[in-house]
């Protein structure tokens, strides 16, 4: 049944497109999103990436116009990257196409059931954001990186 409801919830998300932006760069947006001003390595380690595959999706999303790059006044060597104005107006628009999308299905249901999706999605997102925070953790005492 898990598996079944997140290929469900892939292909809503697929009718949500998130064009113009790969998952990858998806995922860096969001991260700038709530880490407004963070350096390359940084995100990279956020990513579990390297720097320089991260420093191509961050390229891709400059050219795109949704990122922006800062010199950072304390180290000239250090590139502090936010989500442009475009960024966050793609986010914004996304999250709504995703809303809108899952608020189709969530109407379908009796209202028992949508009661006990939401206690039942509380959980799982604090089971996954503790997931998350161990797994950062672990990669960042590792050493370990993933393109």
């Amino acid at each position: 049944m898990t598996s079944t409801a997140a290929e469900l919830l892939e292909v809503l998300w697929g009718r949500a497109s998130t064009a113009p932006a790969s998952a990858s760069q998806l995922r860096v947006l969001l991260t700038l999103e709530h880490h407004e001003g963070i350096n390359l390595r940084t995100l990279a380690d956020s990513l579990a990436s390297t720097p320089p595959s991260t420093s191509r999706l961050c390229d891709r999303l400059h050219a795109a116009g949704f990122v922006e790059r800062e010199v950072s006044p304390a180290d000239r060597r250090e590139v502090r990257l936010h989500l442009s104005g475009r960024g966050r107006a793609f986010l914004a628009d996304l999250r709504v196409r995703r809303e809108q999308t899952l608020r189709a299905v969530l109407d379908q249901m009796p209202a028992a059931k949508r009661v006990a999706l939401l206690q039942g999605l509380e959980a799982f997102c604090d089971a996954a954001a503790a997931q998350i925070h161990d797994d950062s953790e672990d990669s960042r005492s590792s050493g370990t990186r993933t393109a």
